[in-house]
């Protein structure tokens, strides 16, 4: 999945090649791909398991999951998603919204660091660091000066977390216009759903092309083989959640992590335990 998905490296990148309602790699279908999608369940509780277990032996990897994407994307639907493959203990998940007034007080990556998720587990961003360069582009919050340092800056960032231990899984979930569309009108028509709507997505989809612009730069100047960039697309949510759990699948895999040996005498706790 990773070479059909991973935004190219340095790359001028256009969103608009990438078929939001495309499903590359995928089943074929809603019904097959919500079949994929839960026999992908318990691989991954077992490599969570073993990636905890690891690091109560001193093994520092971990994994962050960081989601990215317009609004109605589904990010939130996304980690409610991925979360119920794993063990909620072994999770540390993290919504980033507007900076309160003690973040504004700290260099914008200080809330990112208190946020990362420990040795052995598996971190969930709805959002990040990357608002920085979004949103601060889009209305103009600091100067492009400023915003190419917190490119340089981000792009150190990760690789020091990948040099101790952090597997970066960065997804973007490519929406189209008219999905959202769909999807912001049926928050209106459902009162149940009027807490998700905010009149500020109205003034955020005036500037879409702003905002496609914005993310083509972040994924084109932040994307490297420490941290690659993922475009999910993202208007079949049964695909998008399956591509993300198989992307996480095939990271842990490739971490291949183990329980650590017993730093015990099995057998003599055995004899002990059977005399008690």
């Amino acid at each position: 999945m990773r070479p059909l998905l991973r935004a190219p490296a340095g790359e001028r990148l256009d969103l608009d090649a990438f078929d939001p309602a495309a499903t590359p790699g995928g089943p074929a279908g809603k019904a097959a791909g919500l079949a994929a999608g839960a026999l992908l369940a318990d691989p991954l509780a077992s490599l969570q398991e073993r990636l905890y277990a690891a690091s109560t032996a001193g093994d520092r990897r971990r994994v962050l999951l960081v989601l990215q994407g317009m609004d109605t994307s589904g990010k939130g639907g996304t980690v409610k998603h991925v979360i119920g493959h794993f063990n909620p203990s072994g999770c540390r998940v993290r919504a980033f919204k507007a900076p309160t007034p003690e973040e504004h007080e700290h260099p914008f990556l200080w809330r990112i660091r208190k946020a990362l998720p420990a040795p052995g587990e598996i971190g969930i961003f709805d959002r990040s660091h990357y608002e920085d360069v979004l949103i601060a582009r889009v209305r103009e919050l600091v100067s492009r000066s400023q915003l190419n340092r917190r490119y340089a800056q981000i792009n150190r960032f990760e690789q020091s977390l990948a040099e101790d231990g952090v597997t970066l899984v960065k997804v973007f979930l490519h929406i189209s216009p008219e999905e959202q569309l769909k999807r912001l009108l049926e928050r209106l028509d459902n009162p149940d759903k009027h807490w998700k709507f905010s009149p500020g997505d109205i003034d955020d989809r005036a500037v879409w092309p702003e905002y496609r612009h914005a993310y083509e730069l972040a994924l084109e100047r932040c994307s490297s083989d420490a941290a690659p960039w993922y475009v999910v697309p993202a208007d079949r949510k049964w695909y998008r959640n399956w591509a993300v759990s198989k992307l996480l699948l095939e990271h842990l895999e490739e971490i291949g992590p183990s329980c650590p040996e017993a730093g015990y005498d099995v057998e003599a706790c055995r004899a002990r335990l059977l005399e008690s």
